[in-house]
């Protein structure tokens, strides 16, 4: 430091601070200097907050902040997160917390949007990166009372895991205490014919203290600590007045029973604490099913790769973290693997499956120079590849994105309820004081417990989670049929929707080949041919090898066993069976074995395989892009909901017509191109419509950002993935190929959302209306208020969690 630095106290923690130094913060329309960025960081949050009179009001410097932070905070600036990212906050508890959050995030220069989800506690912020830093972020959510770090599910789940233990542990004492206070109220309440005399009532109230300051100090802590934590900030959250109850209600029974008069309340304040915790368990085991509904997808992330140190030299393959790959890395991608990352082949010929990225149903041969995006899944042989990009840029790595970034937005009866719950403790605590006020006035006997009542009875937190706990429940029943919703009005929408337009390839049909006619041409019968091929290509994961093998085990015919089998690319197979030498593949590669053409042509529209020995051809496979099996299903469900169906393609009109007049399908166009698909959509529209787009492919993408709400195939492109509202990953390997199905089961999902989202916010809205004025009124008492508070609180999350039962 520069000996001619002038040294000052740091205006929020007192310690030694530079004058005009590289740390300071605007506090009411002054630069203060500040030891630290933590300090700099924390003064700034109250400033923007509004709440500069902290610092006149305030009894001492607030506690330093570490300035060991700094770095650490810094550090998540090195995570890549470009400007979109999911943050974990820990902490919340209601709307209250919900707007603060937002409001101070969104504040931040740079950042565009801020939005928080209560029930999976993860905010969903979008920023400027040349403006504003991660690391930012972070410093402003700390500056206000919350922990908060970029989500990561383990971490997240773990910290789930250890609040939901520590909470059990407190709802186990408030039970135990709430047993033991019993034990000595209801003697009281049964001898209040004069039976017990005062010292034994005494006794008996004194007993009840002792046993009912756990259920206050430690029980009762979490909502003690928020409560405090709402106050410094200025915004009183639900915990104001739970705490405000608990606190009044004990200090009154203590009074009174110093006094030796009065009325006692500590069997309704252990009641009350119990009941209160037994509602946030059920909300914190909801957020913990919600955080833990996503973890399947993880898995379709490739979690190691085989890197060669050495190449290209000989060297033995290094099993490392896929996420540790950088571009020039060398690695060995086996049959059957994923490709973790975008690169080029070094050495090796093979063939690639490519559904995941385009939904083409063929392989592509692929060979020396060749790009090999991340995620293509290889076939055939070993090869080896070139790593051009981070394993995080990969096809299936934005799948694990979207699934981060599902249920963070909101509906709009979310964030109508979230303006609602964040002046509802403010209005409920102006009540409060006119209600004691009144009743001082009038019987000054009723004015506590009447106050002490209303506080006790209100609920805003059954507002608050009214619909994030349904949506959380929502999704993760989806996610289990194989549905990943991104954007939080897929529900909604697709519920009031009236039109629902499909795509064809990839979409109504299979997008892979299934085997339509085998053509015998010498002896042997169909399932005799079928079975040598099927010999040929035990072992092989090439979708034509797929396509041959579900054939074969339709037809119950045991399979047989080859040998000496060689995998000639971009031709076919050889080997032998029971002695003799076959080939399949390619009319041209089998010829060579055969010795003359093919008798037959093949058939238009069809991928040919052929199968011959020497001097002879012995079968013909026809194999077709097949209709899906459950396509049929859908579409008379979809109409049965009174919702117009409709087929745009961009295949000949013949095609799309035949599979049309199969699916019952009456508008049906062919030869769309992208824009018009689109014009189509918005003529729709125009006239009223609310439109639901279903597609795969690449030419899908405009048309599906234009519908009201799209749905994109998991196995489709990924372009097309990244512009719609919801990913049917029912073709996941997880999940099982159930193709259209999950959007079925979207449809009854949808309309069960709606239904208990409406019902917790009338529920939470009706109890409101009726217990707050029956409470005012005096004819709650503080027992009965407590009980109605959870009671309320537990019916909503029970309410919601029905989602997850259904279906």
């Amino acid at each position: 430091m520069n000996a001619m630095t002038e040294l000052v106290a740091c205006y929020h923690c007192g310690q030694a601070a530079a004058e005009g130094g590289r740390w300071q913060a605007q506090v009411k329309g002054e630069m203060r200097s500040m030891c630290c960025p933590g300090c700099a960081a924390a003064a700034q949050a109250i400033a923007d907050a509004g709440l500069d009179d902290y610092y006149d009001s305030r009894s001492g410097y607030a506690a330093p902040a570490d300035a060991a932070d700094a770095p650490a905070l810094q550090m998540y600036d090195e995570l890549g997160l470009d400007g979109d990212a999911v943050f974990t906050v820990e902490g919340l508890r209601c709307a209250a917390c919900v707007w603060l959050i937002e409001r101070r995030v969104a504040a931040l220069p740079g950042v565009a949007s801020a939005v928080l989800n209560v029930a999976t506690e993860r905010l969903h912020v979008r920023w400027d990166s040349a403006v504003c830093r991660p690391s930012r972020i972070i410093a402003a959510l700390r500056g206000i009372g919350y922990t908060a770090y970029p989500y990561d599910a383990t971490r997240h789940g773990a910290q789930l895991e250890r609040a939901r233990k520590a909470l059990m542990r407190r709802l186990f004492v408030a039970g135990l205490s709430m047993m033991q206070v019993m034990m000595y109220a209801v003697p009281v309440y049964l001898a209040n014919d004069g039976t017990m005399d005062a010292d034994m009532t005494a006794l008996m109230g004194w007993a009840s203290f002792l046993l009912t300051l756990p259920a206050v100090s430690y029980c009762a802590w979490p909502f003690l600590r928020g409560a405090w934590m709402d106050l410094r900030r200025g915004l009183p959250g639900m915990d104001v007045p739970v705490a405000l109850g608990i606190l009044a209600a004990f200090i009154g029974s203590a009074v009174s029973l110093v006094r030796g008069e009065g009325e006692v309340w500590f069997d309704s304040i252990t009641m009350f604490v119990f009941l209160l915790l037994g509602s946030r368990w059920l909300e914190l085991d909801a957020r913990r099913k919600a955080a833990r509904a996503l973890e399947g997808l993880q898995h379709a992330v490739p979690a190691t790769a085989q890197r060669l140190s050495g190449w290209p030299a000989p060297c033995e393959p290094e099993t490392i973290a896929a996420a540790r790959l950088q571009p020039g890395d060398v690695i060995l991608v086996a049959p059957g693997q994923t490709v973790a990352a975008d690169g080029v082949i070094l050495a090796g010929q093979t063939e690639v499956d490519l559904a995941l990225l385009t939904g083409e149903s063929r392989t592509r041969a692929v060979g020396p120079g060749e790009q090999l995006p991340g995620g293509a899944v290889n076939v055939a042989q070993a090869v080896t590849v070139r790593v051009e990009s981070c394993a995080a840029d990969s096809t299936l790595a934005m799948l694990v994105r979207l699934s981060e970034r599902a249920g963070q937005d909101k509906p709009r009866l979310a964030q109508w309820a979230d303006r609602v719950g964040a002046w509802f403790v403010v209005v409920l605590l102006v009540l409060t004081g006119a209600v004691f006020a009144f009743w001082h006035a009038v019987y000054p006997a009723r004015a506590w417990p009447a106050a002490i009542a209303v506080l006790v009875v209100s609920c805003p937190c059954a507002l608050s989670l009214a619909t994030p706990t349904a949506l959380a429940a929502a999704l993760e029943r989806l996610l289990r049929h194989g549905v990943l919703a991104v954007k939080p009005h897929v529900l909604e929408t697709l519920e009031r929707s009236t039109h629902v337009v499909f795509d064809k390839t990839g979409t109504l049909t299979r997008g892979r080949p299934a085997l339509q006619d085998t053509v015998a041409l010498e002896l042997l019968d169909d399932v005799a041919c079928l079975r040598i091929a099927v010999a040929l290509e035990a072992g092989n994961a090439h979708p034509l090898a797929q396509a041959l093998r579900e054939a074969l085990d339709g037809s119950a015919a045991a399979p047989l066993a080859a040998q000496e089998v060689e995998n000639v690319v971009g031709q076919g197979i050889a080997g032998e069976v029971a002695g003799l030498r076959y080939r399949l593949g390619s009319a041209a590669f089998v010829a060579a074995l055969a010795g003359s053409p093919p008798p037959l042509g093949s058939v238009p529209g069809a991928t040919t395989i052929w199968l011959g020995s020497a001097g002879r051809w012995l079968a013909r496979f026809d194999l077709v892009d097949a209709l899906r099996p459950e396509a049929a299903d859908l579409v008379r469900e979809l109409q049965a909901r009174g919702k117009t169906v409709l087929l745009l393609s961009g295949d000949d009109e013949e095609a799309v017509r035949a599979v049309a007049d199969e699916l019952g399908i009456r508008d049906a166009r062919g030869r769309q191109l992208p824009q018009d698909k689109l014009d189509a959509v918005r003529t729709l529209q125009a006239q009223g419509a609310v439109v639901a787009m279903v597609g795969d492919g690449i030419n899908d993408a405009a048309v599906l950002s234009g519908a009201d709400v799209s749905f994109a195939m998991g196995q489709g492109a990924q372009l097309a993935q990244l512009h719609a509202d919801c990913v049917l990953l029912g073709a996941g390997a997880a999940l099982g190929d159930r193709g259209l199905a999950p959007l079925a089961e979207a449809l009854r999902t949808a309309g069960a959302c709606v239904r208990v989202i409406r019902q917790n916010l009338g529920w939470a809205m009706l109890y409101n209306l009726v217990a707050i004025p029956a409470a005012a009124s005096g004819l709650l008492n503080p027992w009965l208020s407590g009980l109605g508070m959870a009671g309320s609180s537990a019916l909503v999350v029970l309410n919601a969690l029905r989602l997850r039962r259904e279906g």
